[in-house]
């Protein structure tokens, strides 16, 4: 079974996390599959939306914890590459010149906080729950800093990445990571009447604008990011923290640091 499922109705392309039973974590199969699904859009005249979701109750749990256990041990080069990845695959799904519609059905979790942030329209159900929880397994939230930071400002970025917690769907819509927060019976429609009004536009302006707001908002030094973030998530994945994070939370045990605050 692929990791990635597709289904396209008329122009409209559903993108869907297809790990379920893990609530659709990544693997770095599934990453490369969605690399390879956003490489070849720019050039599918049949394609003029793409909608992104998640099979199941979940949007995205994050990494997957067997591999995120794996990586620990990874070498430092191996992580790198890693983390290069991630951030590849964000930039694609940013960049991807036709518009892209969150659905966000359930729990969304670090690394999938990147993905809804690289999202132009995000519509969520009222159940989902999102957080950066990287900082609770000793690592951060590297490489996809700067697409969530984009969406959600510096101010935002200092409480969510420093505690980790969950918020609601509304305070997502508060701080701007999402759009529209509908209950859960109508997440189809409302996703709906969002790829009817994209529908509306004409695909090459609407491929201009995206690349216009681009230009506008640039980074600056985009491959020193690539460079500097992908190295962080490697050194924090190989830190004392990190392996203490994930073998805590693996062992349903607090780590360290909060049983010293206890």
């Amino acid at each position: 079974m692929s990791d990635v499922e597709i289904r396209q109705t008329g122009v409209v392309l559903t993108v869907a996390l297809n790990r379920p039973e893990t609530h659709n974590a990544m693997t770095p199969d599934m990453i490369q599959e969605l690399r390879v699904i956003f490489a070849d859009l720019p050039e599918r005249d049949d394609v003029r939306v793409v909608v992104l979701t998640g099979n199941g109750r979940s949007f995205c749990a994050g990494a997957d914890l067997n591999f995120m256990r794996a990586a620990a041990d990874y070498s430092f080069e191996d992580n790198v590459r890693d983390g290069e990845a991630i951030f590849d695959l964000m930039e694609m799904i940013n960049n991807c010149p036709k518009p892209v519609v969150g659905r966000i059905n359930g729990a969304t979790i670090g690394g999938g906080m990147g993905l809804v942030s690289v999202c132009d329209i995000v519509v969520a159900a009222e159940r989902a729950k999102f957080g950066l929880s990287e900082v609770r397994l000793g690592i951060v939230p590297a490489v996809i800093s700067p697409f969530v930071l984009a969406k959600i400002g510096a101010s935002n970025g200092r409480e969510l990445f420093l505690t980790g917690e969950r918020f609601t769907a509304q305070q997502a819509k508060i701080y701007g990571l999402v759009h529209h927060v509908v209950p859960d019976e109508e997440l189809d429609d409302k996703v709906a009447e969002r790829v009817s009004q994209l529908l509306q536009a004409a695909p090459e302006a609407q491929a201009a604008a995206k690349a216009l707001i681009r230009e506008v908002t640039a980074w600056r030094h985009q491959e020193a990011l690539r460079e500097y973030t992908a190295n962080l998530i490697a050194r924090r994945r190989a830190s004392d923290e990190g392996k203490e994070g994930m073998s805590s939370f693996l062992e349903r045990r607090k780590p360290y640091w909060v049983a010293i605050g206890d």
